[in-house]
């Protein structure tokens, strides 16, 4: 067992030796002084793991002692020993950022449970994290066996994301690839769910099915419209659930989570399709028959997402809803600076809508950038870089700013997206489009097995452009690649992250209902 070295600095610690004793019984080596210029003089001599200072002792007083030893190396634990509970003091010593504060007279328990929690964190965090995963993986994995419906997955993909960033805090991460197996033997059968009910769901109005994408606003925003608090409708294009949990913590200090929930992505699982059918209310193929001047097919030249303002304005229009509202996409800096400088602006709207295409961005930049696959070699990576677009970005800063009024924010995305790791053969024509997760066209070549086929488009509600249209879904960590080139074109799309397929990373995603706390 480690042995941990406590430097103690108390001028009365002739009076401590029952407790000095007592943790060298538990295995921990102290070296006593009794002044504070003593205690800096061994700091400078040797290191220590952790350090007890003594706040009331003459001469160089311990929190002037504190303040210097967090000049040098601010990363060494401390932890203030006071007879006083003056509050002035606890805050000061706060502030200087200690790790625990005692108050004399000492229990021995209770030093020991202050040197385990800073010095032992870790291990025990990693010991119970680990045991009580092993014990819920049996339930995990008994659960998707059985005929589970759309909330019971919903659940099974929020305890695997859980579990992931549990994971992801312990030491050596022993469990992470057990983790990863599960995860993906849960995709496979949720996979095989998406294929036995997802066609039923859009054909059969009186099966028990989930929320899909172009049902969000008619059963999640616009009840939410009144003439008193303004509605803030934030798309975050390409959000997974689990990219949600890490900015939560951030979110949490300035917003209540009244509602987190899920709902489930329309296919193809991309922007064109999914955020399009958001902001109209409509299936795809719906938007193409009853919006030809907004909808942009498959072989037409333009972006196919540059409607999203008109389509809302057509289904506020279908609803009657006569509001003030309106619609905002940021895909620069310089955008999103200069919505938050002037959003006082649109307090006076029921409601405002903004796109927030930056983590779609960072996903894509991983396949055409070296430095970024260097900077995202896995979830982890992803996760913590989203993380970091976040505290620095527009979207926080304009969040910070929302909850100083009284509005209410929905948060929420159009589909989330999966490392792709195993290649399938697929063969098409010129025309065929070129996202790696789905293809579209009139003669495609591909092996039935482990893709999702949809040779009547029209029961799919996608707009069928030939009479032999098909559509090709790809399963699970897949991607399509052409025969052509085959090696090459593996080894530059393999491990990137890409949307359009049938995953529960790209199919589940987040909707989320927040609070101002100010």
């Amino acid at each position: 067992m480690q042995r941990y070295s406590i430097l103690w600095a108390d001028d009365e610690i002739d009076m401590l030796k029952p407790h000095i004793m007592f943790l060298d019984k538990k295995g921990y080596d102290i070296t006593p002084v009794n002044s504070g210029a003593d205690a800096l003089d061994k700091f400078q001599e040797e290191n220590f793991d952790v350090i007890f200072l003594d706040e009331n002792m003459p001469g160089i007083s311990g929190l002037e002692v504190l303040a210097q030893i967090k000049s040098e190396k601010p990363n060494v634990p401390v932890v203030m020993i006071t007879k006083s509970e003056e509050e002035h003091i606890m805050e000061e010593a706060i502030g200087s950022k200690i790790d625990d504060y005692l108050i004399k007279p000492l229990n021995p328990n209770q030093i020991l449970l202050s040197v385990k929690k800073i010095l032992e964190n870790k291990r025990l965090i990693t010991e119970k994290t680990n045991m009580s995963y092993q014990q819920d993986f049996r339930n995990i994995s008994m659960a998707y066996t059985d005929d589970i419906d759309h909330e019971e997955w919903v659940d099974i993909y929020k305890k695997l994301v859980y579990w992931e960033l549990e994971i992801e805090n312990t030491e050596h991460k022993s469990m992470a690839e057990v983790l990863e197996m599960q995860k993906s033997e849960a995709n496979t059968n949720f996979v095989r769910f998406i294929m036995e009910n997802y066609e039923d769901w859009l054909n059969d109005k009186n099966i028990e099915r989930p929320m899909l994408s172009h049902e969000l606003m008619k059963e999640k925003v616009f009840p939410l419209l009144n003439d008193e608090e303004p509605v803030f409708f934030i798309v975050i294009d390409n959000l997974r659930y689990d990219q949600w949990k890490i900015i939560e913590s951030e979110i949490n200090e300035y917003y209540k989570v009244a509602e987190e929930s899920a709902y489930y992505s329309i296919l193809p699982t991309t922007t064109a399709y999914a955020r399009n059918a958001i902001f109209s209310g409509l299936l795809p193929n719906e938007m193409a028959k009853f919006h030809k001047d907004l909808w942009v097919e498959e072989n037409e030249e333009g972006g196919k997402n540059l409607h999203e303002a008109d389509f809302l304005e057509r289904q506020l229009q279908r609803y009657r809803l006569d509001i003030k509202y309106s619609y905002n996409k940021i895909i620069t800096q310089s955008q999103g600076r200069s919505l938050v400088d002037t959003v006082h602006n649109l307090m006076g709207n029921q409601l405002n809508a903004v796109v927030f295409n930056f983590v779609d961005m960072l996903s894509h930049s991983r396949t055409d950038m070296n430095m970024m696959r260097e900077l995202m070699p896995d979830e982890a990576a992803y996760r913590s870089l989203t993380k970091s677009w976040f505290l620095y970005s527009p979207l926080f800063d304009l969040l910070k700013k929302l909850s100083e009024e009284k509005v209410k924010v929905v948060l929420t995305t159009d589909h989330g997206t999966i490392r792709v790791r195993k290649p399938f053969k697929i063969v098409g024509d010129r025309n065929v489009n070129t996202n790696l997760r789905y293809k579209q066209g009139k003669n495609l070549s591909f092996d039935d097995d482990d893709v999702l086929v949809a040779r009547k488009p029209e029961k799919f509600f996608l707009p069928k452009l030939n009479v032999s249209t098909t559509y090709v879904f790809a399963l699970e960590d897949y991607f399509f690649a052409y025969p052509n080139n085959f090696n090459y074109y593996v080894s530059y799309y393999k491990d990137t992250f890409q949307h359009g397929g049938v995953s529960l990373e790209e199919v589940i995603i987040p909707y989320v209902l927040l609070d101002p706390k100010g």
